[in-house]
């Protein structure tokens, strides 16, 4: 039987973030790891964002019974979710722009 995780490993989970790709491979080390740095802190705030949105929603449904709070939580779901699928993809965006640039 073979198992896709036997081969992974944590470079395998965020490698996705590392811009090793494209236009960053000719940067320098300490290039490439601010960029890791300033995308996984993208990450990190957009992910807060949509738990922020999340205890809105839940609050102003329930306790506060405030249908706008509620509404105003979805659409901070939505943008943090969205924020860290986009920052997420930009590898792919990357490589997908330079290689046809090239």
């Amino acid at each position: 039987m073979y198992l896709a995780a036997e081969k992974g490993d944590i470079n395998t989970i965020i490698g996705g973030i590392a811009p090793n790709w494209g236009p960053f491979g000719s940067l320098g080390a300490e290039a490439k790891v601010m960029i890791e740095v300033v995308m996984a802190v993208a990450i990190l705030l957009c992910l807060g964002i949509a738990i922020w949105g999340a205890a809105k929603q839940r609050i102003g449904a329930t306790a506060l019974r405030d249908t706008f709070s509620a509404e105003q939580g979805k659409g901070l779901i939505v943008a943090g979710l969205t924020g860290v699928f986009i920052i997420g993809s930009l590898g792919t965006l990357f490589t997908i722009v330079y290689g046809m640039a090239v």
